[in-house]
């Protein structure tokens, strides 16, 4: 498990424990390609090789305008979102390369994709880039084995959420869970399944593409 934040990782790697789960973590910043090595790395001498990995980071940036926009912005949130996932698919596949097979997940989203939101223009060229780069990836590798999907889930309750709510104006979650086909956001619970479908065997004929987990947010227009 990968994330920045040593502690919050600590207390998860308990919980799968407590549940008869197996769990490494090493903390750090997905921005550095040092950093996707040593995962890549822990996950082969802590369990034997890597069979699967969801690239899951994420961060919108800067929300303004794109003339607002400024290029430390830019470059910040490309480098998170869509750098990342290059990064870490740099050293990914040839560890799936030496176990014949795998399956590779990456969190794209709906902006960007079907949806273009005023503000978001440096983090919905990212996650238009990381369904480019899973395209690409699934063309070169399905001839090896090796899968590679994207998820592109909607509005989140997440707790990264929570914590922009109160900064946020009023009916701004109403507004959002409107614009959903299902009247509500996603639950974590459920970005999770999707990930795992994509990572399972249930998914064996299916790479390179851009799943939709959004709840219809972009084919919704009531």
């Amino acid at each position: 498990m990968a994330a920045r934040r040593k502690i919050e990782l600590d207390v998860l790697v308990r919980e799968i424990e407590k549940a008869g789960g197996k769990a490494i973590a090493v903390a750090g910043d997905v921005k550095d390609e040092a950093y996707a090595k040593a995962l890549v790395d822990a996950a082969t001498s802590q369990f034997g090789g890597l069979d699967i990995a969801f690239n899951n980071a994420g961060s919108s940036g800067e929300v303004v305008p794109v003339p607002d926009l400024s290029i430390a912005g830019w470059r910040e949130t490309i480098d998170t979102n869509l750098t990342s996932a290059f990064l870490a698919a740099k050293y990914q596949v040839p560890a799936m390369l030496e176990r014949g097979a795998g399956s590779i997940v990456f969190t794209s989203s709906f902006v960007g994709n079907t949806i273009g939101f005023p503000g978001l223009g440096a983090y919905a060229a990212a996650k238009a880039g990381v369904v480019g780069l899973t395209r690409v990836l699934a063309a070169e590798l399905g001839a090896k084995g090796i899968r590679a999907n994207a998820i592109l889930p909607g509005g989140a309750d997440t707790p990264a959420n929570h914590a922009n709510a109160p900064n946020a104006p009023e009916g701004t979650r109403a507004f959002i869970e409107g614009l959903h086909a299902l009247k509500r956001l996603g639950l974590p619970e459920e970005i999770a399944q999707t990930a795992l479908y994509l990572a399972s065997d249930a998914s064996s004929f299916i790479t390179g593409t851009a799943l939709l987990a959004d709840g219809g947010v972009s084919i919704n227009r009531t």
